[in-house]
């Protein structure tokens, strides 16, 4: 086993540990493991050190705020950082456009980002619908939900660096002709479980559900123009998003609207929508543990500032030292270096700070909370760019005043398997349940009693269905607020939940400056990643 005689070991749960020897520690051709989680650490900070001037101090600055859990990057960098995949970034977007040649590609390139462990995000509205005349062969085309399938399909059969399952976002636009099939295509429960699915919508959609106006399917390939009520295509994605927890909304004009960077058109985001993207274009994510930095009902801001810097400078570094699985992502990535800092821990951050989630206290608190990380990320921004150069499109940068080294420098991920290493509650989310049991990809279940039960008044611990849908939103679109790309969180509701509480969600997130929306009924589907652990009975998960 390789590990550096100077790393003691690290304080990690029993649940931390199995999820590292299961996912992430590197092993031999045999099985066995080439180092402990301390060693993987070690690994990963020399790797993103290595081209620093002084390289040992950033190695050991970057080595201890992960073995302190204070911040941990995307699972990629701690998949591959110093070895010979090399591949770190998250998440990337695949331009599909309406040939075949195109479609292939993106079929390809797909297979190699998930092969390394990334995501990836499409935008199928370019594909001409199913029925429409190809001029070439005179033939019919299949449409963009028969495409979508292949893509689906393949992903099932890659494991992501033989690790985990990939994940796909497949957006559609509102209008396309294809429209309702795309809405209703997980309606089995069967179809398409490699994908989330989401439906761009544009302001004057959301801005007139009220009125029973309509909407025009459009595509240049099409030669008739069919109509649909806007109103019956809202209670459509509604209805199917109570049933199975897709599709979610995405409000892609907002988001192409409030971007900084004046360059191109961002057309999806990444498996959980976090990121919003341009075509070809990557991220790399790290999260900052906000529990990590409460002491004695206090928030250290001097500890969790220095942290801040030295991710800014983490992820950076990641950009340069990244492994791409193809030459026009490198070029993009590098050309706008968006970088994706968030935070998870917030409910424990909470608990510690004695408030509760469904509060206006604690609302006002994510304000102030994120706009000091994202205000602190700016700055180590600006600094980089003294010390490395601005961003290659910054000429396209909306705030020429403000030299950066990156186009973006925050968003809010799920991270769902780093927060189980770190030991909180994943991104912004509430704590699910005290008790709680965790399906990992292989169907192994992981239960836990929440760490600071026995610490802290039971009345603190605000769980995902105790807490308003309302509350929900309006603690995303504070967090939104003070966050430059987008933030990932989903409104779990009870199963007694109705399609009108869905509908009510989403025109909240609309109404309150959401980049996007997605909600989860608890049951309705057969085999949901969390549950509650007094009601999950044993092979009842299943």
């Amino acid at each position: 086993m390789i590990n550096d005689e100077q790393d003691d070991p690290i304080s990690l749960s029993l649940n931390a540990i199995q999820v590292l020897e299961y996912r992430y520690l590197l092993r031999d051709k045999n099985g066995e493991f080439l180092e402990t989680p301390a060693g993987m650490f070690r690994r990963v900070a020399r790797h993103i050190a290595s081209i620093e001037n002084d390289k040992e101090k950033y190695e050991q600055d970057f080595y201890e705020m992960m073995t302190h859990l204070e911040f941990l990057p995307n699972s990629p960098v701690l998949f591959n950082a110093g070895t010979p995949v090399g591949q770190m970034s998250a998440c990337f977007v695949l331009p599909v456009r309406d040939d075949m040649e195109s479609i292939s590609d993106a079929w390809k390139n797909m297979a190699l980002i998930h092969k390394s462990g990334g995501g990836t995000g499409f935008s199928f509205s370019d594909l001409r619908p199913k029925g429409s005349v190809i001029k070439t062969s005179g033939g019919e085309a299949s449409g963009a939900v028969s495409f979508m399938s292949v893509f689906d399909k393949i992903t099932d059969v890659i494991k992501q660096g033989g690790r985990r399952r990939g994940a796909n976002m497949g957006l559609l636009r509102y209008d396309h002709p294809e429209i309702e099939e795309f809405v209703q295509c997980k309606r089995d429960k069967k179809s398409f479980r490699n994908f989330n699915i989401s439906v761009a919508v544009d302001n004057f959609f959301m801005e007139h559900l009220d009125v029973d106006s309509i909407v025009i399917l459009m595509h240049p390939e099409q030669q008739y123009h069919p109509i649909i009520g806007n109103q019956y295509l809202f209670d459509l994605i509604t209805k199917c998003a109570w049933e199975t927890g897709d599709p979610g909304i995405i409000f892609m004009e907002r988001i192409n609207e409030q971007t900084k960077l004046r360059y191109g058109e961002i057309v999806s985001t990444n498996p959980c929508g976090e990121v919003p993207m341009l075509e070809h274009e990557s991220c790399v994510l790290g999260s900052i543990n906000l529990s990590k930095f409460v002491e004695d009902g206090e928030i250290d801001w001097t500890r969790m500032g220095e942290v801040i810097d030295l991710a800014v400078r983490f992820l950076d570094n990641v950009i340069d030292l990244n492994h791409y699985p193809l030459p026009e992502i490198e070029e993009m990535t590098k050309a706008t270096r968006k970088l994706g800092l968030g935070v998870m821990g917030w409910a424990e951050m909470l608990i510690k700070l004695r408030i509760q989630y469904d509060s206006p206290e604690a609302i006002e608190m994510a304000r102030q909370v994120m706009q000091f990380i994202n205000d602190r990320a700016v700055i180590a921004s600006v600094q980089l760019a003294e010390e490395r150069g601005v961003f290659p499109l910054f000429e396209y940068f909306e705030d020429q005043n403000e030299r950066r080294r990156n186009a973006t420098v925050t968003t809010i991920a799920p991270t769902g398997s780093i927060g189980i290493i770190a030991g909180v509650t994943g991104g912004i989310e509430p704590i699910f349940s005290k008790n709680l049991t965790r399906r990992l990809g292989d169907g192994t279940l992981l239960t836990e009693r929440h760490s600071l039960l026995e610490t802290y008044p039971e009345e603190l611990f605000r769980t995902s269905h105790e807490i308003a849908p309302e509350w929900h939103v309006r603690m995303q679109a504070a967090f939104q607020e003070h966050t430059e790309n987008a933030v990932s969180k989903t409104v779990n509701l009870k199963s007694d939940a109705t399609v009108e509480d869905v509908k009510t969600i989403y025109r909240l997130a609309y109404e309150l400056g959401c980049k996007g929306i997605t909600i989860f009924r608890d049951g309705c589907l057969s085999d949901q990643v969390l549950y509650n652990g007094d009601s999950c009975k044993l092979g009842g998960c299943d």
